[in-house]
């Protein structure tokens, strides 16, 4: 979700009480080429192309499906945060196998389903109406990937970066689960972000970024064993060919952040083995 940094979110919160109600509230905005789901003027939460509707327009949500480098079929996918649809539309398309529940808080936003095109309700496809932070703590091993993309006009909520959420994420995945978590680069709070979703995830962390969008993609996994650089590699070059998503630029980005970043009780940068904490 492309939205401002939390430095602007003093004046968004200056718009929100002289425009009162109608701040935030989402609209859908026409271009010359896409449709654009906002809340307000200065960010598009979605965007879809008005010629490819079911394909993935902006880089961050390309870079989330970096989940199937760790699963390649997975059976349920838990989605948070509804948008203009671009994430459930994708996968449930993409992955005729997979039931696809989508959880979003705002009925405004569901209510703008058909101006996206998303699927209508089966037993394949659900939208949940519901808050993501009281919808998942009762929830266990539900899941094989969350993907999580839930924002308000103010940014990133409390309620879905707490540690307790996040170890709900983890509780609410299978054993071989990937928990997905899209991120903003100029939130001041973004290493406090990484660390609790390595907390929940015991360790087994990666992360990449988006090319344009200014996005820190976090990937946690619960698996056991989770695979090495070369393995990692070998994956995106098949899912460019059987999909024709590039996620190779993903796992280049992956690993130069895992050489980059010196965590006490991680294994060695120098090592190209990713056996057990990432």
């Amino acid at each position: 979700m492309e939205l401002s940094a939390d430095h602007n979110n003093q004046f968004r919160h200056a718009l929100a009480e002289h425009w009162g109600k109608t701040f935030g509230k989402p609209v859908v905005r026409e271009g010359l080429r896409t449709r654009s789901l906002c809340f307000d003027a200065f960010g598009i939460q979605s965007s879809m192309r008005r010629s490819a509707p079911l394909e993935l327009d902006l880089s961050y949500t390309r870079a989330m499906m970096s989940f199937q480098l760790f699963h390649l079929d997975p059976k349920d996918i838990l989605i948070v945060g509804l948008g203009g649809g671009s994430l459930s539309k994708y996968c449930f398309h993409k992955f005729p196998s997979a039931r696809v529940t989508t959880v979003e808080i705002d009925e405004r936003v569901i209510a703008l389903r058909e101006c996206f095109f998303i699927p209508p309700e089966s037993e394949r496809f659900r939208i949940v109406h519901a808050d993501a932070a009281e919808y998942l703590p009762d929830k266990a091993g539900v899941a094989d990937v969350i993907l999580l993309d839930g924002f308000d006009a103010f940014g990133l909520p409390a309620s879905l970066s707490s540690q307790f959420f996040y170890d709900c994420c983890h509780a609410a995945l299978r054993s071989e689960g990937v928990l997905v978590a899209n991120l903003l680069n100029s939130d001041p709070r973004l290493a406090t972000y990484l660390d609790r979703i390595r907390r929940a995830c015991d360790g087994k962390l990666f992360h990449t970024m988006a090319r344009r969008e200014g996005n820190t993609i976090a990937i946690g996994v619960k698996q056991g064993t989770v695979p090495g650089w070369l393995d990692l590699y070998a994956r995106a070059e098949a899912i460019t060919k059987s999909m024709g998503l590039d996620l190779y630029r993903y796992v280049k980005k992956m690993e130069r952040h895992h050489r980059a970043e010196a965590v006490p009780g991680y294994p060695s940068s120098n090592t190209l083995t990713v056996e057990q904490d990432v």
